[in-house]
């Protein structure tokens, strides 16, 4: 039984900084959990819209949490309290707004889609890449150009990188990011980041990244709780 590995899904979209900081945990904390982690791209905006929150979010005038005002100054300071905590260099754009409502993360989403479908064992490392680039560096993710340099920073070859984009206006890619985004809901989800962990022939929904002991716990890690200082990752 030690060596079964448990399935543990990880549905996310780059636009979270709070699905980046879930995302390094968990892999680092893969082998330790002696869980199959599963990354699954998603369309934050369509499971918004599939449970009717984009409506009511709009309607409220509260576009998106970290764009109201004291939201945005305690949620920007619990981002770098956990950020210096979980050592991810995660630091908030400039033009948040425009990072997150004018811009928006689909073809990005798509790409990852891409690679997942075409070279999924790169997934984590061009995720990562892009997530650097909007949370860390404040780049563009939205530009051909932009999701290129994060490709090949990741570890393609130009070519290989180019290939994956044309990829993502096919049908194909479109389809697979709705499915995914669809199998979330169906979990429950109604935000990201969102777990589903697998045990027993049974399902647990978790939603966000403080959910990350409850989840250790689940998984019967020792003591339940998580020592960054024995597994972090050097930047």
């Amino acid at each position: 039984m030690a060596g079964l590995r448990r399935k543990l899904e990880f549905f996310y979209d780059l636009l979270s900084p709070y699905c980046w900081l879930s995302f390094e945990v968990l892999c680092r904390y893969r082998n330790i959990w002696n869980i199959n982690l599963q990354l699954r791209p998603t369309f934050l905006a369509g499971i918004m819209k599939d449970t009717g929150m984009e409506e009511s979010v709009k309607d409220a005038g509260n576009l998106w949490p970290l764009l109201v005002p004291q939201k945005n100054k305690y949620l920007s300071q619990e981002l770098q309290y956990m950020a210096k905590f979980y050592q991810v260099p995660l630091v908030i754009p400039k033009d948040l707004r425009g990072v997150i409502i004018d811009k928006g993360s689909l073809d990005a989403m798509r790409f990852l889609c891409s690679v997942e479908m075409e070279n999924p064992e790169m997934l984590e490392k061009v995720s990562r890449e892009l997530w650097m680039r909007i949370w860390s560096q404040d780049e563009d993710i939205t530009e051909p150009k932009s999701i290129l340099i994060a490709a090949e920073k990741a570890g393609f070859s130009e070519e290989q990188a180019e290939f994956l984009l044309k990829k993502c206006s096919t049908e194909e890619v479109k389809k697979k990011l709705r499915e995914t985004t669809t199998a979330a809901c169906r979990h429950g989800a109604f935000g990201l980041p969102t777990i589903v962990f697998n045990v027993n022939k049974k399902s647990h929904m978790f939603f966000g990244s403080d959910k990350l002991e409850l989840l250790a716990h689940l998984i019967g890690a020792q003591g339940g709780a998580m020592f960054p200082g024995q597994v972090w990752r050097k930047w």
